[in-house]
């Protein structure tokens, strides 16, 4: 546990985390002098700590929105080819579509249809969606998109500037920055979002501990050439004491991680071509003749999730929030769908569309769902290392079960694509209220399209009259029918969730749904 301090409620603006370190104090004032008053910087309505994908998205999302925002970066700019994560989940695929951009990645991509880890087999082309598929994509090609979209839209990065302290008070937050050579200065903002990975220095700052554990040490990573290329996109195994799993990147090399239970070492120990080796011939009796490793590193797996993502002015999004197993490349997806839960939201309270209230559903809607992978991820790792016959055959019964039983089966590939989410509904409200709506075809073109701009869609009946007073939304609403007969009039988040839903809605009701939602 990284921290014991008792954060303050996630509503109140508290002053938190004392600065790690200050300036030297100005010289005194003259004797009868009145001191001169301290310079108060101008506020950012928003600042982002962290330009990975979670970081990116939210930036880019806020700078559409016409809202200004900094995005802080402790290293230098680059896009690294040496990230963990290799493939982006259907829900991820529909946000980023709304965006604009998924077809892009579609193209340098490979759409993987079927996600076989060990005995158990999750079919992702049943998914009820656009994107029936896991796309194996390197995240660093993920991110130079988001990158590009993010300096489109007018984000200013700040590269090689490191978080070294965070003050709250009523009116905004002051942040710390160490830049380069060592030089500190201070951003005024009116919010902050931590997206700066498991070590976040935001977190740290505002006090808030980083509960769990590791679960599995020195898991090994390497990219490498191979002789002869697995025949499956996406090849996995496990054998006696060791697994690994190996992806190809596209650019001729292949990203192979695996784990070999008498190897447990400090993620320090040096790492050599020969033990991954070893690691991929133990699991599938062959190592494809791997060669030219071009990196090659250890890590540890750990379950962890911050109590809180929110204290104050403060908020918290992807690893920087919750961190877990690698197992069913849940990873960069979780982030990114906490980016797009976030950024409408911060975007209506500072364009006065909302009440800061809003912010409060952001912990409401997405802790829950880290949580669940945590533990999805956490026991699909755990079978992987089962070592013991009773272990080994739990697996392989969970695995059929998969196969015959279509609700279990549906609940599971739900949760790892990240189709399977809904969001909490308040006491009352319609049966589809925080449910995800599919990507339809509407009368204007498909919802995701519609929702481009960070907007929100209202779909109605063909029949139903549309009050006049909806033009007063219209930079921020779009407005379609349904191209079927359906009787539903349902109000979408601009995360594509439902906000509101009726099912013989006047136009006095739409309007006034209009109003308290959309602002």
């Amino acid at each position: 546990m990284s921290g014991t301090t008792n954060p303050a409620p996630a509503s109140a603006p508290t002053p938190v985390a004392a600065l790690a370190s200050r300036p030297a104090p100005a010289a005194a004032p003259a004797v009868g002098a009145a001191p001169a008053p301290a310079p108060i910087p101008t506020p950012i309505p928003v600042v982002v700590v962290g330009s990975g994908p979670t970081g990116l998205l939210l930036a880019g999302d806020l700078a559409e929105a016409g809202v200004p925002v900094t995005l802080l970066e402790k290293r230098a700019h680059k896009v690294s080819n040496l990230s963990r994560a290799f493939g982006v989940h259907a829900r991820s695929l529909e946000q980023l579509d709304a965006r604009g951009l998924a077809d892009e990645l579609e193209a340098v991509g490979w759409p993987l249809q079927a996600l076989r880890f060990f005995d158990l087999n999750l079919r992702l082309d049943e998914l009820p969606t656009r994107y029936p598929h896991l796309l194996v994509i390197p995240q660093y090609e993920v991110e130079k998109v988001l990158e590009r979209r993010a300096v489109e839209a007018g984000v200013t990065f700040r590269y090689e500037a490191e978080v070294t302290g965070i003050e709250q008070d009523a009116d905004g937050v002051t942040v710390e920055v160490r830049g380069p050579g060592g030089a500190v200065d201070s951003v005024r903002a009116r919010y902050v979002v931590g997206a700066d990975g498991m070590h976040s220095g935001v977190r740290r700052a505002v006090g808030l501990p980083f509960p769990g554990r590791s679960v599995i040490r020195s898991v090994v990573l390497a990219d490498v050439r191979l002789t002869e290329a697995p025949t499956d996109l996406f090849t996995v195994g496990t054998a006696g004491d060791a697994f690994a799993f190996v992806v190809p990147f596209g650019d001729g090399y292949h990203r192979i991680t695996g784990w070999r239970r008498n190897r447990d070492v400090a993620d320090s120990e040096p790492l050599g071509l020969e033990e991954v080796r070893e690691i991929v011939r133990a699991t599938f009796g062959r190592d494809f003749g791997m060669h030219d490793p071009r990196w090659m590193s250890r890590f540890h797996c750990d379950e962890r999730q911050a109590p809180l993502y929110r204290v104050g002015r403060v908020l918290l999004a992807g690893d920087a929030a919750h961190v877990h197993t690698p197992a069913g490349g849940q990873g960069l997806n979780t982030g990114l769908q906490d980016a797009a839960n976030l950024s409408w939201k911060l975007a209506a309270v500072l364009r006065g569309h909302a009440g800061d209230a809003l912010l409060d559903t952001y912990q409401t809607e997405r802790h829950p769902v880290g949580k669940a992978v945590l533990r999805s991820s956490g026991g699909m790792m755990r079978l992987a290392m089962a070592n013991r016959p009773r272990q080994r055959a739990i697996r392989v019964g969970f695995g059929r079960l998969l196969q015959v039983i279509g609700p279990v089966r549906r609940r599971a590939v739900g949760q790892v694509s990240g189709l399977g989410y809904r969001y909490p509904a308040p006491r009352g409200a319609h049966r589809l209220t925080g449910v995800r709506v599919p990507d339809v075809e509407l009368d204007t073109g498909r919802l995701n399209e519609a929702q481009r701009g960070g907007r929100f869609v209202l779909i109605t009946p063909q029949a139903t009259e549309r009050p006049e007073g909806l033009d007063l939304h219209k930079d921020r609403l779009s407005v379609a029918r349904w191209t079927s007969g359906r009787g539903t009039t349902l109000l979408v988040r601009p995360d594509g969730y439902v906000a509101w839903a009726s099912d013989a809605a006047n136009a006095g009701e739409i309007e006034a749904a209009v109003a308290a939602h959309v602002g």
